[in-house]
């Protein structure tokens, strides 16, 4: 799921490059970094084996969410799935030893 979501970042990034030019506008690039910052901590998720994993992902998803509700009524949608799915995976755990044992 974070691997989606770093994709899903990476896509939305190029599309939002693509509408802005396409209206003679120039990209935002506080907009720009956080696509890029939050396709970079989805992507550093994705391993299991990452020591913060968790955080980063978590902190992916907080921005991804924002900027897609900030920017729901154009590009904003993806975006806020992208973040859903950067939270969902953060609740993944990184090995068996994470799992709580069963009594």
């Amino acid at each position: 799921m974070a691997a989606l979501a770093a994709v899903l970042a990476v896509v939305m990034m190029i599309v939002y490059v693509l509408l802005m030019r396409q209206q003679g506008d120039t990209p935002l690039l506080w907009v720009l970094g956080v696509l890029g910052c939050g396709a970079l901590l989805s992507a550093y998720g994705a391993s299991r084996t990452r020591p913060h994993r968790r955080v980063a992902l978590l902190v992916s998803g907080a921005m991804l969410s924002v900027l897609g509700l900030l920017a729901i009524l154009s590009i904003g949608l993806p975006i806020v799935v992208a973040g859903v799915l950067s939270v969902v995976a953060a609740s993944i755990p990184r090995s068996p030893r994470d799992v709580p044992a069963r009594r």
